[in-house]
């Protein structure tokens, strides 16, 4: 009998429910130390106070713009953060050390079982001089949520952007010196299950690190060229497509390698016909509705299919605030439309001249103007009508940009109070 035509017991929840009731018990039992009501022993919780500094004795060379190293992703800066996480005592402290390999079993969750998650962000240097990062409060509570999802622990998600800021702290002024302005290095937060053990289980143990790299910048100037998927599917309703978790990226490498081989640079990933993501960026489409209407439309969060990005989440929220009435721009205000659409609707708007422009965006392409979908073996031509870009998607992103480099104050803006000598 095929799974689907079993009913369940009386009683006995939907999966959805289910999950959903556990990740709020295990943020229960893992994050905030004593149990309430007289429950289990307590667990340590992840404290940035008790962090542990070692200065590495081999610091190595900071290189230059333009040098190779960069388009490769791989040169980091001299320290990494480390917090292990043991299921019968909890957290223990936190160090900053010098970046070095890992050592794991072979028998390591994370290599068998895809325990694993991470965060995306950035550390900016200012054009005034300060180095800052952008809204890490929200990537720290993303990765709260991508954690519990698949059964690693919980934690305070001040205390990881706590311990985040000690790390920029100690490498920014050197590998983000005052004289490169408006430049930035990428951050890598992640956790794995790192016990020893095999068997499709909670991890026992799991390992939390930190690490920050030099990375090439995303998206070419004549804009983002889309090939839509026709069968494969990146994420579905009740699945874990909003949790940014490795088990939503390698299964769609192939696709992504493909569509380049064909002249594309990501997948407009399809899940019967509606569209969700750009590759792994968020998707936005401008256009007139049929009443005549500017709007802003993307993906909806509901059903969980596509990542809450926190580039989608500012944009939103920007747009909101100075383009809903059009004072601000002198553009025509546009309607935020957080709905399902589908490529027909897309095809739709480009043929009745409708379509405004399209654009991908997240901390890895930004905000990466789209020039062509492909569908069904045609090539849909987008507007750039300042050819390098679209209006909406230019002025969204030098608003993003005056904010991340410190060309205004704003409170998204987190300014880091460095450590000139470590």
């Amino acid at each position: 009998m095929a799974p689907t035509a079993i009913t369940p017991p009386h009683g006995v929840q939907k999966t959805s429910e289910l999950t959903a009731a556990a990740v709020a018990k295990k943020i229960t039992q893992t994050s905030t130390g004593p149990q309430p009501n007289g429950g289990e022993a307590a667990l340590q919780p992840l404290d940035a106070s008790k962090l542990i500094f070692t200065k590495t004795k081999t610091p190595m060379s900071v290189p230059e713009p333009g040098d190779p190293i960069i388009n490769t992703s791989s040169q980091c800066t001299d320290h990494m953060i480390t917090a292990v996480w043991r299921a019968g005592t909890g957290w223990d402290a936190p160090e900053l050390k010098p970046y070095g390999n890992l050592s794991l079993p072979p028998t390591a969750s994370a290599l068998h079982y895809a325990t694993e998650c991470f965060e995306g962000m950035k550390m900016y240097r200012g054009f005034d001089g300060k180095l800052r990062l952008f809204r890490p409060d929200a990537n720290c509570r993303r990765m709260l949520v991508s954690s519990t999802r698949i059964a690693l622990p919980g934690f305070d998600p001040k205390e990881l952007e706590k311990l985040i800021i000690a790390m920029i702290a100690v490498d920014g002024p050197k590998w983000l010196p005052k004289s490169r302005p408006g430049t930035f290095l990428y951050l890598r937060p992640t956790m794995i299950g790192s016990a020893g053990a095999l068997g499709v289980a909670t991890p026992k143990e799991a390992t939390l690190f930190v690490i920050s790299t030099f990375m090439p910048t995303l998206g070419g100037p004549k804009g983002m060229r889309l090939l839509a998927s026709q069968n494969g599917v990146r994420a579905w309703p009740g699945g874990f497509g909003f949790a940014k978790v490795g088990a939503n990226y390698g299964p769609t490498l192939m696709a992504n390698q493909e569509a380049v081989t064909r002249g594309y640079d990501q997948v407009l990933w399809l899940l019967d016909g509606v569209v969700t993501e750009a590759g792994a960026s968020n998707f936005f489409v401008v256009w007139r509705s049929k009443e005549g209407k500017v709007q802003l439309v993307t993906a909806p969060l509901g059903e969980k299919i596509i990542l809450d990005g926190v580039t989608r989440r500012s944009i939103l929220q920007l747009v909101r605030e100075r383009l809903t009435d059009g004072s601000a721009s002198g553009l025509e205000p546009v309607e935020i439309v957080e709905r399902k659409f589908t490529m027909e609707d897309v095809v739709e708007a480009v043929r009745e001249g409708r379509m405004i422009e399209a654009f991908a965006a997240g901390t890895a392409f930004f905000v990466c103007p789209v020039t062509v979908i492909s569908y069904k073996d045609e090539d849909l031509p987008i507007p750039m009508v300042r050819g390098e870009t679209g209006e909406y998607a230019g002025l969204i992103k030098s608003w993003l940009v005056d904010i991340m480099y410190g060309k205004v104050d704003h409170p998204w803006g987190v300014v880091i109070d460095e450590k000139e000598e470590f």
